[in-house]
C-alpha cells in the first residue's frame, strides 16, 4: 500500500480514538463549584419549596414525635403483638440496657462502671409517665442520655416503649394477671398436682 494511502487510513483512525470520553469526563456540576450558569454562581442547587424525599411525608406526627401537640401522648401507634414485644426486647436489650439493665432498674454495666445512673424504670413516676414520653426521650436525649433517633428507626422506638411497659407491669404482676394457658405453677401447687397422681 502506497503511503500517502495509508496515512490517510491511520489519521482519521487516530483522531476518533481521541474523540473516546470516559465516565469520569462527563459534562457535570461537582458539588460546591461555581457555576456562571447561575445568576448566585452556585451550582448546588435549594430543593423546590413543598419538596419532601421519599419516604419522608411523615404525615402521622404522633408516630414521629410521640406527642399530641405539645403533650406526650399514651397510646401505640399500632397494635402490640408477640413480634413487636419480641422485637422491642431485643432493641431495648441492644441500645438500652448497658445503662438501664435488661429489668429497667438503671444499674446496666455502664452504671456498674462508673456512668452516671439513670431512675430505675419502675420508680412511680416514669410507672405513670405517658408512652410518648419514653419515645420523646429516645428520639430527642434527656439529661446525660443522649439522643437515638439516628441509630433506632421511629418504629423500633415505638417497640422499645412498648416493652418498656410490659417490663413495668411485670414488677407488680400479680398471678392473676397471667392468662392461664401461660402460667408457671408455683412449687406448692407443683407438689400438689404430683401428690393428686395416681401411683403406679
Amino acid at each position: 500500500m502506497k503511503p500517502h494511502l495509508r496515512a490517510s487510513i491511520l489519521l482519521p483512525l487516530l483522531a476518533l480514538g481521541g474523540c473516546r470520553l470516559d465516565m469520569q469526563d462527563q459534562p457535570k456540576f461537582k458539588p460546591l463549584a461555581e457555576n456562571a450558569f447561575y445568576a448566585d454562581l452556585r451550582s448546588a442547587r435549594d430543593p423546590i419549596a413543598g419538596t419532601v424525599a421519599r419516604g419522608q411525608l411523615h404525615e402521622d406526627s404522633y408516630f414521629y414525635t410521640g406527642k399530641i401537640g405539645n403533650n406526650p401522648g399514651d397510646y401505640m401507634p399500632f397494635p402490640v403483638s408477640t413480634e413487636v414485644m419480641a422485637r422491642g426486647q431485643d432493641r431495648f436489650n441492644i441500645y438500652c440496657s448497658p445503662c438501664h439493665s435488661r429489668v429497667g432498674d438503671g444499674n446496666g454495666m455502664i452504671v456498674q462502671r462508673g456512668y452516671r445512673r439513670p431512675p430505675s424504670y419502675h420508680i412511680d413516676r416514669l410507672r405513670k409517665a405517658p408512652l410518648g414520653y419514653f419515645f420523646d426521650v429516645m428520639t430527642n436525649g434527656f439529661g446525660a442520655m443522649p439522643d437515638y433517633a439516628s441509630q433506632i428507626s421511629p418504629r423500633d422506638r415505638w417497640t422499645i416503649v412498648a416493652y418498656i411497659r410490659a417490663l413495668q407491669l411485670s414488677q407488680d404482676a400479680a398471678q392473676g394477671d397471667v392468662p392461664s394457658g401461660q402460667k408457671i405453677p408455683s412449687e406448692t401447687s407443683a407438689a400438689d398436682a404430683q401428690s393428686k397422681e395416681p401411683s403406679q
